[in-house]
C-alpha cells in the first residue's frame, strides 16, 4: 500500500522466483504443474497477486513461515493463507495496530483468515511438493518449507545471517539448538536455503554455522560480542563463523540474544 516501496522480483530457477520488496524483506513464488505457492508476503507495499499472475494463472497457495509483519501483511491481496497456528497470537497483535487497520480500510482491503499448517503437513502443488517442518525459536510458529524436487529450504527468518532471538518470547538458546539439531538431517535434503531476507541463494551448510554460533553463546564463548541496538532496547549480537569455499549471500552473520540470557 506504499507504492513508493519498489517490488524487485529475480527469476532463479524455471518455476521460482524471489521477490525484494524495498530490500526490506523476500518473499517466493514456487509454480508447480497445477498450483502456485506464494512463500511469505512482506509488508504489503505492493499489490502481489497482480504479480503473480504476470506469472503465471494458477491456483494459488499462500503460505506465511511465521506471525511477523514483514512477512503476513501483503496476505491483504488474496483470500486466505496458511500459518502454523502457534504464531495467530502474533500476528493479530500486528494486524491490529490501528495504522494498518486505517490503512486498509483506505483501500478497501482485509487480513484473510489464517489456515492451520503445521510440521508434517505437505503441500502438493503438481510435481513439486512442500514439506512442512516446525522451528520453534524466532518464533513459537516459525516453520521451515523443502521444495523436494529443487532441494530448496525456505527458512523464513529461523535460518539466516542476521538471526534474532532477543525478541519477548523467544526460547532459551540452548532449546533452540535442541530444535536445530532434530533439523540437521535437512541437510542431507536440501542443498541450498532461501531466507525471508535473501537476494540469492546460500549454502546448506548455513544452517549447521548458525547452530555452531548458537552453542557457543550457550557455552558462554561470547568475549567479543558487541551490543545490538534495536527499536526494542539494547541487547547483544554474536558473529558466528560461514564454512570457507561455500556459496553464501552475504558474509557477516550474527545471532542476537537478550544480555544475560546466553545460558
Amino acid at each position: 500500500m506504499n507504492h513508493t516501496k519498489q517490488l524487485f522480483i529475480t527469476q532463479l530457477r524455471p518455476d521460482i522466483y524471489l521477490m525484494d520488496e524495498a530490500h526490506e524483506a523476500s518473499g517466493y513464488i514456487v509454480v508447480g504443474e497445477e498450483k502456485v505457492c506464494v512463500i511469505d508476503t512482506m509488508n504489503g507495499y505492493n499489490d502481489l497477486h497482480k504479480a503473480v499472475r504476470e506469472i503465471t494463472d494458477k491456483p494459488i497457495v499462500v503460505v506465511n513461515t511465521h506471525g511477523h509483519p514483514d512477512h503476513i501483511f501483503g496476505n491483504i491481496y488474496f483470500e486466505e493463507a496458511y500459518m502454523n497456528p502457534a504464531d495467530n497470537e502474533l500476528a493479530a497483535q500486528f494486524v491490529n495496530i490501528l495504522e494498518f487497520a486505517e490503512s486498509c480500510k483506505k483501500y478497501g482491503l482485509s487480513m484473510p483468515p489464517f489456515k492451520p499448517l503445521k510440521g508434517g503437513d505437505l503441500l502438493d502443488l503438481g510435481g513439486k511438493t512442500l514439506a512442512v517442518y516446525d522451528i520453534p525459536g524466532h518464533t513459537k510458529g516459525s516453520i521451515l518449507l523443502l521444495l523436494k524436487e529443487e532441494r530448496i529450504l525456505f527458512t523464513g527468518d529461523s535460518i539466516n545471517h542476521h538471526l534474532w532471538m532477543q525478541l519477548d518470547g523467544c526460547p532459551k538458546m540452548d532449546e533452540f539448538v535442541q530444535s536445530l539439531d532434530k533439523l540437521l538431517f535437512l541437510e542431507n535434503e536440501a542443498d541450498y536455503i532461501l531466507h525471508g531476507h535473501a537476494r540469492g541463494f546460500d549454502d546448506i551448510s548455513l544452517m549447521r554455522c548458525l547452530r555452531q554460533g548458537a552453542v557457543e553463546i550457550c557455552e558462554g564463548r561470547t568475549e567479543n560480542d558487541r551490543p545490538y541496538k534495536w527499536f526494542g532496547g539494547v541487547d547483544m549480537q554474536h558473529p558466528f563463523a560461514l564454512e570457507a569455499g561455500k556459496q553464501y549471500s552475504q558474509a557477516d552473520s550474527v545471532i542476537c540474544y537478550k544480555a544475560g540470557e546466553q545460558h
